[in-house]
Formats: structure tokens, sequence, C-alpha cells
């Protein structure tokens, strides 16, 4: 079991936003060996079908596969919503979805819920459904946001214009008295100073972080934690395209030591 251990948990997103998820793993994971992609020649995936999100998945997945991963984290709301069903018993390792693990610990928690999503993860329905499974009497209401990850990366040329629609788009959310705001898009969290100008910061959930604990305590039960203390842990990074634009977009999230490798 030691070598199983010792193998690397994989991590994908369309870009740099699944760093987030991967920020909160290595704190409550000091010891374990990742590898992270980013499909950066396919970003944003917001706005992507859910064939082409489903063949994005699986050759991502195929050659996490060949790199030997015990487990791969989905860190990316629009592929849990999409691809996850389709592809989630065709390998050999456990895949855990953002969306299906986070519905869960809020649907047994809350009975009015608001989700912020991009437009393929609110089309898709996946937040309402698996909060539904949690709790067959929730409230759900879920939002397609405007341009805000455009706004945490810093890129488009309206982001005063998008910092409004924020201030419209949660004043809609709020009339619908919701206990709790999940912020369905790994970007999301990162645009609290602007949700605390209308709302206490105490309303939204950040996904990541109840993600990571149920992760956590799945690997703990399968007895996969990696508990060795001699070795640093290794860390590989792999993206599609654009190297050094993912490095400079990272710097929000997540400290690279090195330009990731183009696969």
């Amino acid at each position: 079991m030691d070598n199983a251990n010792n193998l690397p948990i994989g991590f994908f997103d369309s870009g740099v936003g699944g760093l987030s998820v991967l920020a909160r793993f290595r704190e409550v994971f000091p010891s374990e060996n990742f590898l992270y992609f980013g499909d950066t020649a396919h970003l944003p995936y917001g706005n992507k079908s859910k064939v082409e999100l489903v063949g994005y998945a699986k050759n991502i997945l195929n050659f996490m596969q060949k790199k030997g991963v015990k487990a791969v984290v989905i860190a990316c709301n629009t592929s849990s919503a999409q691809a996850y069903d389709v592809i989630k018993d065709s390998y050999p390792f456990k895949i855990y979805p953002i969306i299906q693990c986070c519905a869960k610990t809020v649907g047994e928690k809350y009975n009015r819920v608001g989700v912020f999503a991009t437009e393929a993860t609110v089309k898709s329905g996946k937040y309402t459904e698996e909060l539904t499974k949690a709790n067959p009497k929730i409230k759900v209401k879920e939002m397609a946001s405007k341009d805000w990850v455009g706004i945490v990366e810093g890129v488009g040329e309206n982001i005063d214009e998008a910092r409004k629609h924020i201030k419209y788009e949660l004043n809609e959310m709020l009339e619908f008295k919701p206990e709790k705001i999940i912020l369905g898009c790994t970007h999301y969290p990162y645009l609290m100073n602007e949700f605390v100008k209308y709302a206490d910061e105490s309303l939204f959930i950040d996904p990541a972080k109840i993600f990571v604990n149920y992760i956590k305590e799945d690997l703990e039960k399968r007895e996969l934690i990696n508990f060795s203390k001699n070795t640093t842990p290794q860390e590989q990074f792999y993206v599609s395209s654009s190297p050094e634009e993912f490095v400079k977009n990272a710097k929000i999230f997540y400290e690279l030591k090195e330009l990731p490798l183009l696969v």
C-alpha cells in the first residue's frame, strides 16, 4: 500500500482557477505529491458544449492515467457539472467532482441556497439536482454571472462595468433571501472584497474549503494518505497552451516555482 500512497493526486481545470482548490489542498495535505493540468488551449469552459467538455475531460484523464495518479480532483465546477457523470466509472482511480461533493454537505445543512456559477454550470442545473438529492425540501436559485472571471484575472475591456453587474446580480440574489450563497466557480471567492460591500461575508460559501475536507475524509477511509515526512513533495504542472501566461495569471492563486510543461 505504501507505493500507492506515494502516487500523485491529479487536479485539472480550464486554467488557473483550480489552483485555488490546490492551495487549500496543500494546507491540509502537506506531504502529498500532485500534478495539475490547466487546459488553457480550451478556456473558458463556461461557454463550451457538453460534448466538448466530456472530450476535454477524457483527454486529460487519459494523460493522468499514463502519469500514474492515485486519484483525480475535478477542480472545475463546469467540468463537474457537464462531464463527471459520463466519465466517473471509466478509470481505475477515484474521481472527485467539486459540485457533487460540496452540494451534499451544504444540502444537509440548509433549506434555501443561492448559487452563482458560469453559464454552462447553471444551464446544467447540476447544483440544484445535487442539493435536492441531499435535501428534497431545499429551495435553490442558480444565477449565471457576467464577466466575473475577467475581473479576477484583470482581463476584459469593461472591468468597471462588470463590477456594476456584481451589485445588480447580488441584489437580485439577495431578494431570494438565501441562507447561504455558493460561489460556484473557483474564481469567485477572490471577489469577496466586492461581495462584502453588499452582504456579510458569512453568507458566502467557498466550495473549495468543503471539497478539500471531503477528499481528506475519503482518502483516509481508503487508506491512501501519504504520511511520508522525509521527502519534499513533488509538484508537477502541465498546460495545453501558453505556459508563460499561465504563470502570470497563477500568481493570484498559487506561487509556481517553475514554468509548467506544455502538453
